[in-house]
């Protein structure tokens, strides 16, 4: 198989493989797998990607289809390599003058057919099958053989400016100089017809690399009915576009290695076609979440604090209460949230649920929630952060960080219990049950909020108390 494959790789000049969508629909992971792998193909081999547009189903094709496509593969930074991309709809005369050849030279005829369910006759183009056998090698899946006889003589024109996607492609795939086909295993079955094209109108035959499908947990097709299956919708969950290209990259692809992460300029070092498996492979949203975390975690924190403060901005949250959106807050947070979060979307959770609250505003709650756990009273908790208060009131604004703040306070939470002495502290910066550690927190609210916070809890505590006691 491998002497095959270098037999006619050799044959070929430069590598030219495509990225030929229909836009019947927003452009779906598994066709975006396909142009990553194409792409990558093509990179590696120092050669050409060409994208055109298939739209002869002048039915389903739309624009805003055709505009997600672009803007897709723009946003995982899948650059094309040819300067005017074709379209499939505008290429009529270029089609009509190779079907009127192939009928000219008796290799294909017009049928009279009855138009099914209408009880008309219609005039279709058939291709004169030679029923010949046909073989040809797939990088992924070894040598494939067809017998062509049971095709019979097959469409390939609904009439003389109508021809179908098996005539078009081939055409299109000769004049672009395609020497490689990588596409979805569902394309298997169209092969044997467009080798037959090819060979009538004199094309060289390219090499084939049929990839496997991308699959649910339930091992049946991906499909809407599992969830998101649209890059748009991978992108509106907040995925970064590098870790999703990096996810489909191992969609059916091993590198043989423990590495896991990669650039895109990795995977057109590491990528190759013979190591893609030929069983289905199973879209894991989990695996991806993690992948997108490992590439958020490498991000510039430049980059990650402009996008934290565009979304805590924008949010409804921010509008209503009118916060005040610091650069410097947004420096000190930015550490803390990205270690909370695996994408873009967690933040967006984070500011609906009121995670985010207590960095921008004082935190409202109720004063019993300073107890920990069984405690009978808050007498215990106010004394405690009474005693907090006094340690910290003696370290000084310039000596103010996370270090300090927990050196201070730590040994006093050792001998009194963490637990006992941590709670309060940390809800009374926060006001949450679950948020960063107090030592964190009073880092990033500066001295004189976390005195101000800890001040008010004490007078919760004082005013509970008092209430308490009243007969």
């Amino acid at each position: 198989m491998l002497r095959r494959i270098k037999y006619l790789f050799s044959r070929r000049k430069r590598v030219v493989t495509r990225f030929p969508p229909s836009p019947t629909g927003f452009l779906h992971i598994g066709r975006a797998r396909t142009a990553l792998f194409n792409y990558l193909y093509a990179r590696q081999n120092r050669g050409s990607f060409i994208f055109r547009i298939e739209d002869t189903d002048k039915v389903r094709s739309k624009d805003e289809y055709e505009k997600d496509v672009f803007e897709s593969l723009s946003w995982l930074g899948l650059s094309h390599d040819n300067h005017e991309v074709w379209h499939q709809s505008q290429r009529t005369s270029v089609y009509k003058k190779y079907l009127e050849n192939l009928i000219g030279e008796g290799k294909a005829y017009i049928s009279k057919e009855e138009n099914p369910g209408e009880g008309e006759r219609a005039e279709v183009i058939r291709f004169k099958n030679p029923n010949t056998k046909i073989k040809f090698t797939d990088l992924i899946r070894g040598d494939v053989e067809f017998d062509t006889t049971e095709l019979g003589d097959f469409v390939i024109a609904r009439d003389i400016n109508d021809p179908v996607y098996h005539f078009t492609v081939v055409i299109d795939d000769f004049l672009s100089g395609v020497t490689h086909v990588v596409r979805g295993e569902d394309g298997i079955s169209n092969t044997p017809r467009q080798i037959l094209i090819g060979k009538a109108i004199g094309a060289p035959e390219p090499i084939y690399a049929h990839l496997p499908l991308i699959l649910a947990a339930d091992k049946s097709k991906l499909s809407g009915r599992h969830g998101a299956v649209s890059v748009r919708e991978f992108r509106e969950k907040g995925y970064l576009p590098q870790a999703l290209v990096n996810y489909l990259a191992l969609l059916g692809w091993n590198p043989g290695t423990d590495q896991e992460i990669f650039t895109i300029d990795e995977l057109v070092r590491t990528f190759d076609l013979s190591k893609v498996q030929k069983g289905g492979a199973v879209f894991d949203e989990k695996k991806l979440r993690w992948i997108n975390k490992e590439h958020l975690k490498k991000m510039p924190k430049a980059d990650f604090e402009k996008e934290l403060k565009r979304r805590i901005e924008s949010s409804e949250r921010v509008k209503d209460l009118g916060w005040k959106i610091s650069d410097e807050m947004m420096e000190k947070i930015a550490s803390v949230i990205i270690d909370r979060i695996e994408t873009y979307a967690d933040i967006d959770n984070m500011i609906t649920t009121r995670d985010l609250d207590f960095y921008f505003s004082e935190p409202q709650y109720d004063c019993l929630s300073l107890k920990w756990k069984e405690e009978p009273d808050l007498s215990s908790a106010e004394n405690h952060l009474d005693f907090i208060r006094a340690l910290l009131e003696k370290l000084p604004e310039k000596k103010w960080n996370e270090e300090n703040i927990r050196a201070v306070v730590w040994p006093y939470a050792e001998n009194q219990g963490r637990g006992a002495v941590l709670w309060p502290f940390r809800y009374a910066l926060s006001g949450r049950d679950k948020s960063p550690n107090p030592f964190t927190l009073a880092s990033i609210l500066g001295r004189e909020t976390t005195l101000k916070r800890i001040e008010r809890a004490l007078e919760l505590c004082l005013s509970d108390s008092a209430d308490a006691n009243k007969p």
